[in-house]
């Protein structure tokens, strides 16, 4: 894997802490909606300032569309994923990246003494790694043209 300096926080600083997040007892067709309105591919299910799970594009298409359920009937926490994966401020980019790899998932709630702080795509992940890639280049460039002092 691609070395990559930073952390989940740093994203988060760059990015912002916001956080779109749904009830468990909302339907599924409200939680598509608030998806479509923040343009989001994911909603963090929250029971109060608990954490109870996360809902996105996959759980709707795999649990309610292809099993011909009624997205208006259907409520969230019946489709939930709540086996959740989370980071902390401190972990790594390539911690995160690695998770998100293994558990072949796309966001991380990102959660601080058990308090959500916010959330990360790899979307985000990758850019930053992106970001940290371009730099290095420039900073190589400047230093094969003599730009930094012996």
């Amino acid at each position: 894997m691609i070395q990559c300096t930073g952390t989940i926080g740093d994203i988060l600083n760059q990015k912002g802490h916001q956080v779109w997040t749904i009830e468990p007892d909302a339907t599924v067709f409200e939680a598509i909606q608030r998806l479509a309105d923040k343009n989001v591919g994911a909603l963090l299910v929250m029971e109060g300032d608990r954490l109870v799970g996360i809902f996105s594009e996959r759980d709707y298409t795999r649990k309610v569309a292809l099993r011909g359920r009624s997205s208006k009937e259907t409520h969230v926490r019946e489709i939930l994923s709540d086996r959740v994966i989370c980071v902390t401020p401190q972990h790594s980019v390539e911690d995160g990246l690695r998770l998100m790899t293994e558990h072949r998932i796309r966001h991380l709630p990102v959660l601080e003494n058990q308090r959500v702080v916010g959330v990360v795509s790899i979307g985000d992940l990758v850019n930053w790694v992106i970001n940290q890639q371009s730099q290095t280049i420039r900073q190589l460039e400047t230093y094969i043209a003599g730009g930094y002092p012996g």
